[in-house]
């Protein structure tokens, strides 16, 4: 199961581990728990405080749980825990080992607060960079608190459950038998939803904080380099993220990034983040902006957030980047995570040996249709245009695939469904006015994306496209607000350009600050 490489390292992590883990197997006489089988082995091997049993009891098989003898950790794995989710296996191995967490001080005192039974299901894909927060959350929860309790579950494993379930977006979480919620979920996010009081005993903190030199309100790639450039000045700054890493942590291959040849969104996100902690900055998660009110004579902005909290600051960049564009249909929204999807990544596995269409001709489109075609039984791609708009490297790619049909000159209609899940899709023949219906399973839409400026209808300037319009400085209309990123009207929605335009941002706001308070 594990090369020599990855054993050697495994083997240099375990030496952290200062208290015996046993580990108990559910197995049956399946090729799955032979493979499972194999690979507990040779993790038992690494360390003479891990020791390996099998036990029956539990209904799902391939599976196994984690424990301390003696201890009763509801911590378990029902499939796997490969791809993505091997991380999070060391990271169970080390915490139930008595490896101390990451995590804040004031964040486990709140966990092991926790009062009442909780009992979470975590359905993962190996191929989803979403779930390892989620999994990697809930396993930490259920280490600390024996209140908790957390089994993941790998849904191409566990066919029936998914399909009994109706499961067609991962991560799903389930806690105590009642869907609790879909998608990125991190630790402090999954807290405020159990921990009512958490999010008003937040804003309190937020409200008390004294006013920034700087507050970005963004934790993307243009934020986090806004971020690190304002601070490296030595002044007071802030970052309101929503999510620090944006959209990058939906992202999967990212091989364009100069002088990084290869590496996947979330550890992106990671780096961005830990470059940013090496700086006195005040980093605010799960802050939505709701609302800025530009200075008056002088004054401060204010930068209001959903959580009832309010920041104020001298200067304010917005990088509050851009979300998956939806294609506004009848029935998008009703069948949203029940057949309509937006990561091919993350829920393609959960199609397997089915029909799936793509909508969108780009390359996000094209290469969703390549992936998936490795996966799924049949794919159809749509696109509105007469003609595909990807790079032609992997337009050939697509048309070498005998799974692959293309249409072109579509328009998607509307989404048809049986009141329960996707079933099909109604198109347009933009050539002819046609209605034509597909059957098929599940929907990945990847037209694009929309800014993130909702929020500020009526005070900054946004073009027809509703993005911030900016100068060459980043300047917007409004003196002393700038933004940066996916969220303006600046050409080519890359991670470095972002990067790039949000230093340039906060070189700008800098030099508004050293003009504005110079004397007369």
């Amino acid at each position: 199961m594990l090369d020599a490489t990855l054993k050697s390292q495994l083997k240099t992590y375990l030496e952290r581990v200062t208290q015996p883990i046993e580990i108990v197997a559910s197995l049956d006489d399946g090729a799955k728990s032979r493979e499972l089988h194999d690979l507990l082995v040779e993790i038992a091997g690494l360390s003479n405080l891990i020791t390996l049993r099998k036990d029956g009891s539990d209904a799902r098989r391939p599976s196994f749980s984690l424990n301390r003898p003696g201890a009763d950790i509801g911590l378990r794995f029902a499939g796997i825990p490969m791809g993505h989710e091997f991380t999070s296996l060391v990271l169970a191995l080390l915490q139930v080992g008595g490896h101390p967490s990451k995590a804040s001080a004031e964040v486990i005192e709140q966990i092991q607060a926790l009062q009442g039974e909780f009992t979470f299901e975590t359905y993962f894909s190996l191929s989803c960079q979403n779930c390892p927060d989620v999994v990697q959350a809930l396993n930490l929860m259920a280490v600390l608190n024996p209140n908790v309790r957390h089994v993941a579950i790998d849904g191409a494993l566990f066919q029936d459950e998914v399909e009994t379930r109706k499961v067609m977006a991962v991560p799903s979480i389930y806690l105590n038998g009642e869907v609790f919620g879909q998608g990125r979920m991190g630790l402090e996010e999954i807290l405020g939803k159990i921990d009512t009081s958490a999010g008003s005993r937040q804003a309190e903190k937020i409200n008390a904080k004294q006013a920034f030199d700087v507050l970005v309100v963004g934790g993307g790639p243009a934020g986090a380099a806004a971020a690190i450039y304002a601070a490296r000045k030595g002044i007071r700054t802030g970052v309101a993220a929503e999510r620090f890493g944006g959209q990058v942590l939906d992202t999967m291959a990212i091989e364009n990034f100069i002088s990084v040849q290869e590496t996947e969104g979330p550890k992106l996100a990671s780096a961005l983040e830990e470059h940013v902690k090496q700086y006195d900055v005040d980093i605010m998660n799960l802050q939505r902006g709701e609302a800025l009110i530009p200075a008056v004579a002088g004054g401060l902005h204010e930068v209001r957030l959903a959580s009832g909290a309010s920041l104020k600051a001298k200067t304010v960049i917005l990088a509050t980047g851009a979300r998956w564009r939806e294609m506004n249909v009848p029935g998008e929204q009703q069948y949203r995570a029940r057949g309509v999807a937006y990561c091919p990544h993350c829920d393609g596995p959960l199609f397997k040996g089915k029909r799936v269409a793509v909508i969108g001709g780009g390359n996000s489109g094209v290469e969703a249709a390549i992936d998936l075609a490795g996966i799924v039984a049949q794919v159809t791609l749509i696109e509105f245009d007469s003609q595909l708009r990807a790079d032609a490297v992997l337009q050939r790619k697509l048309h070498s695939l005998a799974n692959v049909k293309v249409i072109t000159s579509a328009l998607t209609t509307e989404v048809l469904g049986d009141g329960e899940k996707v079933n099909g899709l109604r198109y347009k023949d933009r050539s002819s006015d046609e209605l034509h219906d597909l059957a098929l399973e599940g929907i990945f839409v990847q037209i694009g994306l929309l800014p993130n400026t909702d929020w500020l209808k009526g005070t900054v300037e946004l073009s027809p496209r509703g993005e911030i319009i900016v100068d060459a400085k980043g300047q917007t209309n409004i003196p002393g607000v700038f933004a940066a990123g996916d969220v303006t009207t600046v050409p080519y929605k890359q991670i470095v350009i972002a990067v790039g335009e949000g230093a340039k941002a906060s070189l700008s706001a800098f030099d508004h600050l050293i003009r504005s308070s110079a004397p007369a």
